[in-house]
Protein backbone atom coordinates (compact mmCIF):
# COMPACT_ATOMS: atom_id res chain seq x y z
CA UNK A 1 0.00 0.00 0.00
CA UNK A 2 1.55 3.26 -1.31
CA UNK A 3 -1.58 5.24 -2.22
CA UNK A 4 -3.29 6.67 0.62
CA UNK A 5 -5.70 9.18 0.64
CA UNK A 6 -5.85 10.40 4.24
CA UNK A 7 -1.90 10.06 5.32
CA UNK A 8 1.02 10.57 3.70
CA UNK A 9 1.87 8.59 0.83
CA UNK A 10 4.96 6.07 0.60
CA UNK A 11 7.39 6.71 -2.15
CA UNK A 12 8.60 2.85 -2.61
CA UNK A 13 6.03 0.17 -0.86
CA UNK A 14 4.37 -0.37 -4.13
CA UNK A 15 7.57 -1.08 -5.69
CA UNK A 16 8.45 -3.29 -2.91
CA UNK A 17 5.64 -5.22 -3.59
CA UNK A 18 6.36 -5.66 -7.20
CA UNK A 19 9.45 -6.89 -6.65
CA UNK A 20 8.79 -9.25 -3.99
CA UNK A 21 5.80 -10.82 -6.03
CA UNK A 22 8.04 -11.04 -9.20
CA UNK A 23 10.97 -12.73 -7.16
CA UNK A 24 8.60 -14.98 -5.36
CA UNK A 25 6.83 -16.04 -8.54
CA UNK A 26 10.30 -16.73 -10.05
CA UNK A 27 10.74 -18.81 -7.17
CA UNK A 28 7.73 -21.23 -8.15
CA UNK A 29 5.17 -19.65 -5.65
CA UNK A 30 1.80 -19.06 -6.23
CA UNK A 31 0.32 -15.58 -5.80
CA UNK A 32 -3.14 -14.68 -4.72
CA UNK A 33 -4.82 -12.58 -7.07
CA UNK A 34 -1.97 -13.81 -9.91
CA UNK A 35 0.42 -10.79 -9.09
CA UNK A 36 1.21 -8.62 -6.55
CA UNK A 37 -2.21 -6.59 -4.56
CA UNK A 38 -1.85 -2.88 -4.67
CA UNK A 39 -3.08 0.01 -2.98
CA UNK A 40 -5.98 -2.15 -1.24
CA UNK A 41 -8.87 -0.51 0.57
CA UNK A 42 -10.15 -2.03 4.03
CA UNK A 43 -12.59 -4.23 2.92
CA UNK A 44 -9.88 -5.96 0.00
CA UNK A 45 -7.13 -6.26 2.59
CA UNK A 46 -9.37 -8.16 4.45
CA UNK A 47 -10.68 -10.58 1.43
CA UNK A 48 -6.91 -10.73 -0.03
CA UNK A 49 -5.97 -12.05 3.58
CA UNK A 50 -9.04 -14.47 3.74
CA UNK A 51 -8.36 -15.62 0.25
CA UNK A 52 -4.79 -15.89 1.24
CA UNK A 53 -5.52 -18.38 4.29
CA UNK A 54 -8.01 -20.57 1.75
CA UNK A 55 -5.07 -20.47 -1.03
CA UNK A 56 -2.88 -22.30 1.65
CA UNK A 57 -4.63 -25.63 1.46
CA UNK A 58 -2.54 -28.51 0.25
CA UNK A 59 0.56 -26.13 0.31
CA UNK A 60 4.01 -26.53 2.30
CA UNK A 61 5.49 -23.04 2.54
CA UNK A 62 2.77 -20.17 2.87
CA UNK A 63 4.16 -16.68 2.81
CA UNK A 64 2.82 -13.12 3.29
CA UNK A 65 4.27 -10.03 2.70
CA UNK A 66 2.84 -7.10 3.46
CA UNK A 67 4.55 -3.52 2.86
CA UNK A 68 2.83 -0.15 3.74
CA UNK A 69 1.76 1.80 6.97
CA UNK A 70 2.06 -0.25 9.96
CA UNK A 71 1.87 1.03 13.38
CA UNK A 72 1.02 -0.67 16.97
CA UNK A 73 -1.69 0.20 19.48
CA UNK A 74 -1.34 -1.36 22.78
CA UNK A 75 0.93 -4.27 21.61
CA UNK A 76 -1.70 -4.62 18.63
CA UNK A 77 0.00 -4.63 15.20
CA UNK A 78 -2.51 -3.11 12.01
CA UNK A 79 -1.69 -3.06 8.67
CA UNK A 80 -2.91 0.33 7.49
CA UNK A 81 -5.31 0.00 4.37
CA UNK A 82 -5.17 3.54 2.33
CA UNK A 83 -8.33 4.51 2.89
CA UNK A 84 -8.17 4.50 6.85
CA UNK A 85 -8.96 7.88 8.49
CA UNK A 86 -9.43 6.87 12.46
CA UNK A 87 -9.94 9.55 14.65
CA UNK A 88 -9.73 7.70 17.58
CA UNK A 89 -8.12 4.14 18.74
CA UNK A 90 -11.50 2.30 18.86
CA UNK A 91 -11.80 3.03 14.91
CA UNK A 92 -8.99 0.27 14.62
CA UNK A 93 -11.17 -2.15 14.41
CA UNK A 94 -12.95 -0.91 11.99
CA UNK A 95 -10.70 0.65 9.86
CA UNK A 96 -7.49 -1.22 9.51
CA UNK A 97 -6.06 -5.24 9.68
CA UNK A 98 -5.04 -6.92 12.55
CA UNK A 99 -1.64 -8.51 11.63
CA UNK A 100 -2.72 -11.53 13.76
CA UNK A 101 -5.63 -11.85 11.18
CA UNK A 102 -2.93 -13.64 8.92
CA UNK A 103 -1.47 -15.45 11.59
CA UNK A 104 -5.11 -17.22 12.56
CA UNK A 105 -5.35 -17.75 8.55
CA UNK A 106 -2.15 -19.62 8.56
CA UNK A 107 -3.36 -22.13 11.59
CA UNK A 108 -4.51 -25.49 11.22
CA UNK A 109 -3.73 -25.46 7.08
CA UNK A 110 -1.04 -28.32 6.87
CA UNK A 111 1.83 -25.98 5.56
CA UNK A 112 5.05 -27.23 6.58
CA UNK A 113 6.35 -23.46 7.08
CA UNK A 114 5.00 -19.80 7.34
CA UNK A 115 6.72 -16.70 6.77
CA UNK A 116 5.40 -13.30 7.65
CA UNK A 117 7.42 -10.71 5.66
CA UNK A 118 6.60 -7.40 7.54
CA UNK A 119 8.16 -4.27 5.49
CA UNK A 120 5.40 -1.47 7.83
CA UNK A 121 7.80 -0.50 10.35
CA UNK A 122 7.33 3.28 9.85
CA UNK A 123 7.18 6.07 11.58
CA UNK A 124 2.92 6.45 13.01
CA UNK A 125 0.80 8.19 10.21
CA UNK A 126 -1.72 9.12 12.92
CA UNK A 127 0.87 10.43 15.65
CA UNK A 128 -0.45 14.20 14.84
CA UNK A 129 -4.14 13.22 16.03
CA UNK A 130 -3.55 12.45 19.23
CA UNK A 131 -3.36 8.47 19.12
CA UNK A 132 -1.30 8.49 22.88
CA UNK A 133 -1.44 4.66 22.88
CA UNK A 134 0.61 4.29 19.90
CA UNK A 135 4.08 3.28 19.97
CA UNK A 136 6.93 3.68 17.25
CA UNK A 137 7.54 0.82 14.44
CA UNK A 138 5.38 -2.45 15.41
CA UNK A 139 5.36 -4.55 18.50
CA UNK A 140 6.39 -8.35 18.40
CA UNK A 141 4.41 -11.23 17.91
CA UNK A 142 4.29 -14.39 19.12
CA UNK A 143 4.57 -16.89 15.97
CA UNK A 144 2.68 -20.03 16.41
CA UNK A 145 5.17 -23.52 15.77
CA UNK A 146 7.04 -23.50 12.16
CA UNK A 147 5.75 -19.37 11.68
CA UNK A 148 8.21 -16.96 11.02
CA UNK A 149 7.78 -13.42 11.24
CA UNK A 150 10.72 -11.05 10.01
CA UNK A 151 10.25 -7.10 10.48
CA UNK A 152 11.89 -4.44 8.36
CA UNK A 153 14.05 -3.48 12.20
CA UNK A 154 13.62 -4.82 15.31
CA UNK A 155 9.99 -4.51 17.18
CA UNK A 156 9.25 -0.92 18.92
CA UNK A 157 11.65 0.55 16.19
CA UNK A 158 10.91 2.53 12.69
CA UNK A 159 12.52 1.34 9.95
CA UNK A 160 13.84 3.44 7.13
CA UNK A 161 12.26 3.68 3.77
CA UNK A 162 15.70 4.09 2.18
CA UNK A 163 16.43 6.86 -1.29
CA UNK A 164 15.96 4.32 -4.17
CA UNK A 165 13.01 2.74 -5.71
CA UNK A 166 12.96 0.08 -3.26
CA UNK A 167 13.23 -0.06 0.66
CA UNK A 168 16.53 -1.43 2.21
CA UNK A 169 14.60 -4.60 3.47
CA UNK A 170 12.89 -5.46 0.61
CA UNK A 171 16.29 -4.45 -1.59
Amino acid sequence: NSAYRSVDRLANSANDARLIATTLQGLGFTLVGGGAQLNLSRAQLAQAVQDFGHALAGADVGLFYYSGHGLQVQGVNWLVPIDANPNRPQDLDFQMVDADLVLRQMEGTGTRLNLVLLDACRNNPFASRGFRALQGGLAEMRAPEGTLISYATQPGNVAADGAGANSPYTT
